[in-house]
Formats: structure tokens, sequence, C-alpha cells
């Protein structure tokens, strides 16, 4: 049983849990769940750790300030002042919930984010990044690792999910003032 808590509430558990009364099939498809999480999280700590071999790594801070469209229906979105990072100047942007129209009626919240190069550049630059929780937030983010090739035509990727746990962390995320994570990107040299 992969159930995590106090001491004082196992005796609770253990009552309530349906563990004890799953089949040897049952028991096996949850042990080959389990490791098959644990092998993709060895997969991205690998990753991560190649990453950190690279000549080119570049982190800052970055805090993402609340703004409104002007539009029909008001969208909240979120930007960086421009930082830099790799001796070029980068800006985030985020929006909430993508998917829907209308992302203020909904109580799941998601959050999405896009680098822009706002440098200009001689040539193509190949880059992994990802963000993680900052130093003064306890948001839970799972670590992702993106890859995107920007250029001075192409320079800004696609938005992408910010891996947050669940929609619970992103609504403690967006009750802040500010949203404070950690930006990690590195240069892939030819």
């Amino acid at each position: 049983c992969p159930w995590q808590g106090p001491y004082h509430e196992l005796s609770v558990h253990e009552a309530e849990c349906t563990h004890p009364t799953k089949t040897g099939n049952e028991l096996m498809e949850i042990l080959d769940e389990m490791d098959q999480t644990r092998k993709k999280e060895m997969q991205l700590y690998n990753s991560i750790f190649s990453l950190l071999s690279f000549e080119k790594i570049g982190y800052t801070e970055v805090q993402f300030r609340p703004y409104r469209t002007d539009d029909f229906i008001t969208r909240l979105y979120y930007e960086t002042p421009r930082l830099t990072v790799l001796n070029q100047t980068w800006v985030l942007k985020a929006r909430v919930n993508d998917s829907e129209r209308n992302p203020n009626l909904s109580c799941k919240r998601t959050l999405s984010f896009q680098l822009i190069l706002k440098s200009k550049i001689n040539s193509p630059m190949e880059c992994s990044f990802l963000l993680l929780e900052g130093p003064y937030d306890d948001v839970k983010i799972n670590p992702v690792i993106y890859h995107f090739v920007f250029s001075n035509e192409n320079n800004e990727t696609d938005y992408m999910a910010l891996p947050i746990v669940d929609s619970v962390e992103c609504n403690k995320l967006l009750a802040a003032k500010n949203i404070n994570l950690r930006l990690f990107i590195f240069q892939i040299q030819k």
C-alpha cells in the first residue's frame, strides 16, 4: 500500500484500506504501475543530471506579475520583467486555463507558460529549459524539461503546461500577489 501519513492516522487508514482484500493480479498491476512511475522519475533525473554537464547553464529567479486584458471578456495573464540568462534577454508569459473559453467560470485551474527570446542572435540557439518552484514558494511542481531552437524569426515557444501537481496547488499559486519560480536554461552546443 502506498499510503503515507502521520502515525496517529494509521489505524483509521488500516480500517479503510482496500489493499488487503485485493487479489494477487490486482496487487501486481499496482506494483507494475509504481515501477513505471519510478522508471519515469529516474529517466527525468538522469536527463537533468546530463543537462548539468553542459558548458552553458544559466538560471535566475523569476517573478510573474498579474495583468488583465481589456478584451470583451477580461483575461488574466502573467508576465515577468525582462531577465538576462546566458547573456540573452528573455521574458516569460503565463496564462490561466488555456483550454477554456471562460477560465473564470472554472474552479479547476491550470497555468501554461511560454519563454520568449527578446535579444537578436547571430545563429539559432538550441536550448533545454525548465521551471521549478522558487525559494520563497511552497508550490509543488513536477520538473519537466522542455526543448526549443530559438532564432530571430522563431523567438517564442508555444504555451506549455506549467507542471503543477494539481489545481489546488495552482489555486494556491494564483492566490499569491506574485508567482516566484526559478528558470533554468541549458544551451546545447553544436
